[in-house]
């Protein structure tokens, strides 16, 4: 199997196969906890975490897994990863733990996760393996984050609100009020605003993507005209 550029790695994870958009895989965190900026970020990059070492162990341990165990394996290594990062959280960043709650432990069952694992890990080295789940984790953190700062802008009139649960003390101060006296919109921090939100997301990413393809097909030049054979002989009455 041809191993594919880091450029297309980039572009499908990122874009054109992003797990969230297109794949439309892991939609219980990506909805659940993504009621503001701080939550977002938090469970995007412990997916990433999850998603690069898993790629990687999956890639080194391809050859010596056979088929029949393949699955449970897989399924091993990212529970053990899961614990650790739930873990780590617990440690450093208790209070956030406690707001994502039961959602860092559900990282195991992301299909996300697994499905890189099998699809792309147990065929790839070790070093590919890694960057095409960093590539897809970068895409699906991002998503959740734009997901969560706009329920919470619209929710609360503001953005990036108790920072200091994942980064300390020092970003205490980052919260951004950008309406004054706003009363909030309830709708966008409940669970039918992910859904509405996220439907729009995937709206505008398909009209940038049908945009684009009108771009290339009108760049392209146009086929020549195919020529035609006259008669000339005989006699014409």
């Amino acid at each position: 199997m041809s191993t594919p550029s880091l450029r297309q790695l980039s572009l499908d994870g990122l874009w054109k196969n992003n797990p969230a958009l297109v794949q439309l895989l892991g939609l219980c965190p990506l909805l659940g906890v993504s009621n503001s900026a701080v939550n977002a970020l938090g469970l995007g990059l412990a997916t990433m975490l999850v998603l690069v070492c898993s790629n990687l162990a999956v890639s080194l341990v391809r050859g010596v897994v056979t088929p029949a165990v393949r699955l449970p394996a897989f399924v091993m290594i990212i529970a053990a990863l899961t614990t650790c990062i739930e873990l780590l959280t617990q440690a450093y960043t208790y209070e956030l733990y406690q707001v994502l709650g039961i959602f860092i432990p559900l990282i195991t069952t992301n299909c996300v996760i697994l499905g890189r694992a099998d699809g792309f890990a147990a065929k790839h080295g070790p070093l590919v393996a890694a960057y095409d789940g960093l590539a897809m984790g970068l895409g699906f953190a991002l998503v959740l984050l734009v997901l969560g700062g706009l329920r919470e802008l619209a929710g609360t009139g503001a953005l990036f609100a108790n920072m200091h649960l994942l980064f300390g003390p020092a970003t205490a101060d980052w919260k951004l009020t950008l309406f004054d006296g706003y009363d909030g919109f309830l709708l966008a921090i409940l669970p039918p605003g992910a859904f509405i939100v996220l439907g729009l997301l995937i709206a505008l990413k398909n009209r940038i993507d049908h945009h684009l393809a009108e771009r290339r097909k009108a760049a392209q030049p146009a086929p020549p005209t195919a020529s035609r054979r006259v008669r000339v002989t005989g006699v014409i009455e």
